[in-house]
């Protein structure tokens, strides 16, 4: 499959040749879902937890008489029933990650690039060259028709393109070691950095 790259100044470029099996797969929402449903499972911490009757400290003397009082009957005042008692049946520390198969992470990351370029939202630019600007860069994009966007950046990025995008609203770069489905698709526009594509593809080959 071949596309034209662009540049920063919103010029076509060289003429590249992606991937069929990468880029010109049918996507599968569903694997999408599936992928980012895990990565949002590792992100959670799990570690809200409450103490149970025998985890709070507390004298186990009996709080009154057992009959006579006319109140109920009651040992221990470490009881849920008791303010400051522990918790009957309360949340514990835990892991919400679970496992998923390689080939379906690969095949998920797969569906979402090929679906980027299915829609048109995806977009090869020809270097990275900028001056540092933020309303440079700003401007280029939006001559470019990208607004909430995702650059994946190669080992040859220019730095001043980081620093220039850094402070653009809904505008995100990502190393190619980090793409991920979860950052493409929460996104309307993909860029990769031509130097960052071969990467990228060796990765899903």
């Amino acid at each position: 499959m071949k596309i034209k790259s662009l540049n920063l100044n919103n010029k076509s470029g060289k003429e590249i040749i992606l991937n069929d099996n990468i880029f010109g797969i049918t996507p599968r929402p569903d694997i999408m879902a599936r992928v980012v449903r895990w990565q949002l499972a590792k992100r959670r911490l799990g570690n809200h937890s409450v103490k149970t009757r025998s985890e709070i400290t507390m004298t186990t003397a009996k709080m009154y008489k057992q009959k006579g009082t006319g109140k109920a009957r009651h040992g221990s005042g470490a009881v849920s029933q008791f303010r400051g008692g522990g918790m009957a049946h309360g949340p514990l520390f835990h892991t919400h990650s679970h496992k998923l198969n390689k080939k379906v992470k690969v095949l998920g990351l797969k569906s979402a690039l090929s679906d980027k370029l299915k829609l048109g939202k995806l977009i090869i630019l020809d270097g990275s060259k900028c001056d540092g600007k933020t309303s440079t860069l700003k401007k280029k994009l939006d001559a470019m028709g990208v607004s909430k966007v995702l650059v994946i950046s190669g080992t040859d990025v220019d730095k001043n393109f980081v620093n220039a995008a850094s402070n653009i609203k809904n505008l995100d770069v990502i190393s190619y070691k980090g793409v991920n489905v979860f950052d493409i698709v929460r996104k309307e526009s993909l860029i990769i950095i031509d130097d960052a594509l071969k990467f990228v593809e060796e990765r899903l080959s």
